[in-house]
């Protein structure tokens, strides 16, 4: 179920309700009536369900053939968008998997497990992989740099860690946070990297030097997820304090604050636009945030336990979701119909659609986003 209207608190000036029209009702038959609207709410595309236990993380492939996602049960469940294909289960892991991520090329999927490993997957169906004994303690995170030549891992063991993907082996760590560390990123260019931690921050790396260039201590509590912006000229980070932030890295203050959820923040994810972010929580909602605008664009309650992840689509024309109640699923984003047209994307069963280069270098300046609420 969504409400745009319920989520915001109140209708914009001049905007209609699409949902209910008896509490908003429509102008007077004096008004010439105007043609309705096309649909921008989020709807349910595909549900998938295959895991035996609750559901940890989802990437899609860059092709927008499949989707990944890593489950309680130990699995790793590759879903095809094509009808006629059937899903791949690959067993290997010998306790929780906690994160998946596809590859940029679409060839590799790598995860992360509490048996300590990482395993690198082939993504067909044979399903062959290489296990990694990453950690000293259960890994918690998995992601690849945007040129697919490294991964960063991350861990109860408190470290961060780099591996060479054409080598298979360690680089180096990133020591510095005190508690268990939740998730790492690479940014756009691969020149810095993300880090959030059980000790209440967010830590930006120099991924060359490995030294600490900035620590965010703005949160209250453990911070669970972190991300660049697509532009990678900000951050944001989701916390057990219910909150997500966010900061402009040139000038490293803090440009948005919201009180997020009920509960606290499993991940987000960012609208390959920019503009939009994504994140889900322990409260079982999934909310979209208008970055822009600095407020709340919609409240999502599609899943019946705690939401642990989303991701979306490279062309951020659909966006997945996973939780604890089993289900994947798969929704159309409809939104965006008010952006560019180059930030429209195909139909699941469509050819899939071109990856659009990353930059290499940060633009000039930040994206115009509105003070801290």
């Amino acid at each position: 179920h969504i409400c745009s209207c319920r989520a915001r608190g109140s209708l914009l000036p001049g905007r209609r309700c699409r949902r209910s029209p008896a509490t908003h009702p429509l102008p007077t038959p004096a008004t010439p009536a105007m043609p309705s609207p096309e649909p921008m709410d989020p709807a349910l595309e595909r549900s998938f369900r295959g895991h035996k236990d609750g559901v940890s993380s989802v990437s899609f492939s860059p092709t927008m053939k499949q989707l990944v996602s890593g489950g309680l049960d130990g699995t790793v469940m590759v879903w095809n968008f094509k009808m006629q294909m059937r899903a791949f289960r690959f067993v290997g892991h010998k306790a929780a998997v906690t994160s998946v991520d596809f590859a940029p090329s679409g060839s590799l999927i790598a995860s992360g497990s509490r048996d300590q490993t990482i395993r690198l997957w082939a993504a067909n169906v044979k399903g062959e992989s290489v296990s990694i004994r990453a950690h000293t303690a259960p890994v918690n995170s998995v992601a690849f740099s945007g040129d697919g030549q490294q991964l960063v891992t991350t861990s109860d063991d408190k470290s961060v860690k780099a591996w060479s993907i054409p080598t298979q082996r360690f680089k180096h760590s990133f020591s510095g946070h005190t508690n268990w560390v939740r998730d790492a990123a690479f940014s756009p260019d691969g020149r810095m990297l993300l880090s959030s931690a059980d000790d209440k921050t967010v830590r930006l790396w120099d991924a060359r030097s490995r030294a600490c260039s900035h620590t965010f201590f703005d949160h209250s509590d453990n911070v669970g997820c972190c991300a660049f912006s697509p532009e990678g000229n900000c951050v944001a980070s989701g916390s057990a304090d219910r909150s997500i932030k966010l900061w402009d890295l040139r000038t490293l203050q803090l440009l948005q604050h919201y009180d997020a959820h009920g509960d606290e923040v499993h991940r987000i994810a960012f609208h390959p636009s920019g503009s939009f972010l994504l994140s889900a929580s322990a409260d079982c909602t999934l909310k979209l945030w208008d970055l822009c605008e600095g407020r709340l664009f919609y409240t999502i309650h599609g899943h019946e336990a705690s939401a642990n992840g989303c991701a979306f689509s490279p062309a951020g024309d659909f966006f997945a979701t996973a939780a604890s109640d089993r289900h994947v699923m798969v929704w159309r984003t409809n939104f965006d119909r008010l952006l560019p047209a180059e930030h429209k994307g195909l139909a699941l069963d469509a050819d899939p659609p071109a990856v659009a280069a990353l930059p290499s270098q940060l633009p000039p300046q930040p994206p115009q986003l509105p003070p801290p609420r």
